[in-house]
């Protein structure tokens, strides 16, 4: 659980974090099984498709959230169920209080509720006296240890046994074996007697039925059901997003669920409670008392919420943490408050205030790996951008950002600076690359080699390089962005050569700027917003076919974010034209220029390829890069080619540490792989592996794909 509200204590947790060897290889582990096991587990599911009901029947439930609330109540009471509403957190901890002072409650077991982690139930109900167990394996474990939940699936996840092993030591006060199936015996020994003598259960709720007044409790442990069964009261905590109108909507989750949560076709017990039952632990015909507290906590605000309330579809399964490059380092304790991953940087914002959220809404690399395995089709990076551009309105923009957003707003301005940025690193250049860096820009920046700002510009270079008209052609307009304008020039010069060879016409509209994702990621949505209209309206006058750019980002963010980013400025017309002409290289190589396997010539060479987050993920492509390394080389495949390489544009200066790990991993899989040269299809990547690569005696060669194909391209 990180409650670090400054950037350089959250910098030691993480740090603390890495140098957890053992959390290190278990997460490693875990996510490359978790990938592979769920991919054969969705094999004969239509994925999409389900994913998509689901998102559409969970904001419908959202809209009638209150008739929902009514039906359920109504439907409940009839059962002997007493329903109750908190509005906030510590109204649910003093209403389960209330329950257990009012029924002479001593002892209480609970099973496995991240509802009741969100309340802080336990210490609530430990000030007022009672004695309360987990009863969980894992979330027992991490009860003993005085820790939270490092996943919402898999709480202990980040303790070997030998921890383990100590921990049931001191508690047990007798010497345990770190045998795992040991370690089990003890806990079942330890929690039995717990079961037998607690007056109190306390569960959550995966699911509210509103037309039967029923809740389900998905688990892969027993306890839950002796949780909810042999005390003579049982109260369910349960957030009021829960609800739902039929078994049939839950049903259509628990398909997907087990699936995301674990790679499971369904959990160990899918419980369904519905009404108060006989309790024979007093006596015969003794009725046991059942409430259902559902929670709000800020929940029916959010869902006013146009932008932010789609994070209310979340069905808790963990999966945006599982596939998370970041949280595969750190873990959930310093990737959330109380959930965690992508959406704990989110509800940390809405649940457990906003100061919490500062620093921990930062550490997110935007590779959208989460929102590619999202249950509830939740945009989960975009809402990590909204939140981040909410926090600058609230506290203010860092010095950087604020900087950077003000630059990237000016044109004119950015692009003369970065010319005599030029100039000015000459002291500390040597060849194409910075020999260091002074401290304040440098910081943590020792596990790669930085480039330099190109002598001259592509924009500049230009005019001499710009091929004759091809009557007739396919036009293009080469969006260059920021780095292979400024510093990488070549790749953009060797897609001219390639465009030229296919008999392609090239047009460069010099009144273009930066696509404006760096400061989209900061938060700086205004000069996001300018930089935007800037670009659409310099290619809106070029009149081309097509919107062709060498940077997978920039092109998703073009293509993706840019209808909604200029939502409500009149553009809609406008916005989408661009939009829809806006390709990648790769993909106009091979899905409209259609280039044959002999515009290249066949050598080889072993190359290996690095999938770019935002082309994989934001644009879906898969097929054409490696289309394209067959036809002019020997294909070398490498383990995760699509996992993130640690740049995430600005998160590299932000998190140096973080950065150089996930650098480190792909570097390693790339070697092992027998490659000689990595081809990527963006500048940010090849900045980033390039600067690794040389780092490390540059045994392995970089290029973007353009430079890739202009070497090979026959005679």
């Amino acid at each position: 659980m990180s409650d670090e509200t400054t950037m350089k204590s959250y910098h030691g947790s993480l740090k603390e974090a890495l140098d957890d060897d053992f959390l290190r290889q278990t997460l490693d582990k875990f996510a490359v099984q978790y990938k592979a096991n769920r991919q054969l587990i969705f094999a004969d599911i239509n994925e999409k498709g389900l994913i998509s009901e689901i998102a559409d029947h969970k904001e419908e439930s959202l809209d009638h959230l209150e008739e929902l609330y009514e039906q359920f109540t109504k439907e409940a009471s009839r059962k002997g169920v007493i329903v109750h509403r908190a509005a906030t957190a510590k109204d649910a901890c003093d209403l389960v209080c209330s329950i257990a002072k009012e029924n002479n409650v001593k002892t209480i077991i609970k099973s496995k509720s991240m509802t009741a982690e969100e309340i802080h139930i336990n210490h609530a109900l430990e000030d007022a006296g009672f004695i309360v167990t987990e009863t969980d394996l894992g979330e027992w474990i991490i009860q003993l240890r005085h820790e939270g939940p490092s996943h919402m699936v898999m709480p202990a996840i980040h303790l070997s046994r030998g921890q383990v092993a100590k921990t049931f030591t001191e508690e047990t006060k007798e010497n345990q074996s770190d045998d795992i199936s040991l370690l089990v015996k003890v806990a079942r020994k330890e929690l039995r007697a717990k079961f037998a003598e607690a007056d109190m259960g306390i569960s959550g709720a995966n699911f509210a039925v509103a037309e039967n007044g029923s809740i389900a409790i998905c688990t892969n442990e027993g306890n839950g059901r002796l949780t909810t069964t042999l005390p003579r009261v049982h109260v369910a905590i349960c957030g009021i997003d829960k609800l739902i109108p039929t078994i049939h909507d839950a049903l259509r989750v628990i398909k997907v669920l087990p699936r995301n949560a674990t790679a499971q076709a369904i959990t160990t017990y899918v419980s369904w409670i519905t009404g108060a039952v006989n309790c024979e632990k007093d006596g015969p015909g003794a009725e046991k008392k059942f409430h259902i507290v559902f929670l709000d906590n800020g929940r029916t605000q959010l869902i006013k919420d146009s932008k932010c309330r789609q994070a209310l579809r979340c069905v808790r399964c963990g999966a945006c943490a599982n596939v998370c490059p970041v949280y595969r380092l750190v873990g959930g304790h310093r990737m959330g408050y109380v959930y965690i991953g992508a959406i704990g940087l989110i509800l940390t914002y809405f649940f457990h205030g906003h100061e919490r959220a500062r620093v921990l809404a930062q550490n997110c690399i935007g590779c959208e790996a989460c929102k590619d395995v999202c249950a509830a089709g939740i945009d989960l990076p975009d809402l990590i951008q909204e939140i981040r551009v909410r926090l600058n309105k609230e506290f203010g923009s860092t010095m950087d950002s604020a900087l950077l957003g003000r630059l990237l707003a000016n044109r004119k301005l950015f692009h003369t600076l970065l010319k005599f940025a030029k100039f000015a690193q000459l002291p500390v250049k040597k060849g194409p690359y910075i020999r260091h860096l002074p401290e304040i820009f440098g910081l943590g920046q020792g596990f790669r080699a930085m480039p330099a700002i190109a002598s001259e510009s592509f924009r500049d270079m230009w005019p001499a390089i710009k091929p004759q008209v091809v009557p007739g052609a396919k036009k293009v307009g080469l969006f260059a962005g920021c780095a292979q304008d400024f510093i990488y020039p070549g790749q953009l010069k060797a897609a001219v050569t390639v465009l030229s060879k296919l008999g392609v016409n090239v047009e460069f509209p010099e009144a273009q700027s930066c696509c404006g994702l760096p400061v989209q990621m900061m938060g700086q949505r205004q000069s996001a917003i300018t930089t935007a209209k800037n670009n659409i309206q310099a290619f809106k006058e070029s009149n081309v076919d097509y919107v062709l750019t060498l940077c997978a980002s920039c092109a998703s963010h073009m293509k993706n974010r840019y209808q909604e980013l200029l939502e409500g400025e009149n553009m809609e017309a406008d916005v989408k034209a661009f939009s829809d002409k806006v390709i990648d290289f790769s993909s106009f190589l091979t899905d409209v220029v259609k280039v044959k396997p002999e515009t290249f010539v066949q050598g080889d060479e072993k190359v290996g390829y690095h999938y770019p987050c935002h082309l994989v993920r934001g644009l879906g492509v898969t097929e054409a890069p490696k289309t394209l390394l067959k036809a002019a080389a020997k294909y070398q495949p490498a383990p995760e080619e699509d996992v993130c390489c640690g740049f995430g544009g600005t998160y590299s200066v932000k998190f140096p540490e973080i950065s150089g790990v996930l650098l480190g991993s792909k570097l390693k899989n790339l070697e092992e792989s027998g490659a000689t040269c990595v081809v990527t299809d963006c500048p940010g990547c090849f900045m980033q592996l390039n600067g690794g690569a040389v780092k490390q005696g540059g045994k392995l060669k970089v290029e973007h794909m353009a430079e890739f194909l202009a070497r090979h391209l026959a005679k």
